[in-house]
């Protein structure tokens, strides 16, 4: 097995500003955008863990907390914070920022679920993670649990 790696190592943030075209009729961010920015996140967060291409399993939950408006820069942070054999949870968190008056405000939260391929396109083996600091910890500790949600609603069927 593969030496474990800090959460730190796999961090990325980024930010963007909220432009018209990417709002609706209510001058607020398009879910879909966010969910796409959530996505390339995650991507470069478990690249960055894994060493190696991914691919989006599943976006587990996402919670849209509050909106963002045009004019706010959003800020994105995205971390590895537990791991499978070939997978990555990614925890990513998007705050909203009010460049006039400073306020910061969360807008979203989500777990996305990456898969480390090989050149061959296959599902490859990626290193464990560990945390470092209380909130990654907590992070870290719930993720059995998580995962044990989702597969419980893989049992789900649809039909």
């Amino acid at each position: 097995m593969a030496e474990a790696i800090p959460m730190s190592r796999s961090r990325t943030k980024t930010t963007k500003l909220v432009m018209p075209p990417d709002t609706n009729h209510h001058g607020t961010i398009f879910g879909g955008q966010v969910l796409a920015y959530l996505d390339e996140m995650s991507a470069i967060a478990s690249m960055k863990h894994a060493g190696a291409a991914v691919v989006t399993a599943s976006i587990d939950s996402v919670d849209f907390v509050s909106p963002a408006r045009v004019g706010d820069v959003l800020e994105i942070e995205a971390v590895v914070c537990s791991t499978g054999r070939t997978s990555m949870e990614v925890f990513v968190q998007v705050h909203s920022v009010d460049i006039v008056t400073g306020a910061r405000k969360l807008t979203t939260e989500s777990f996305v679920t990456m898969v480390a391929m090989d050149e061959e396109n296959k599902p490859t083996p990626v290193a464990p993670v560990y945390p470092e600091t209380k909130a990654e910890k907590a992070l870290f500790d719930k993720g059995p649990a998580r995962r044990a949600n989702r597969r419980e609603r893989q049992l789900i069927k649809h039909s």
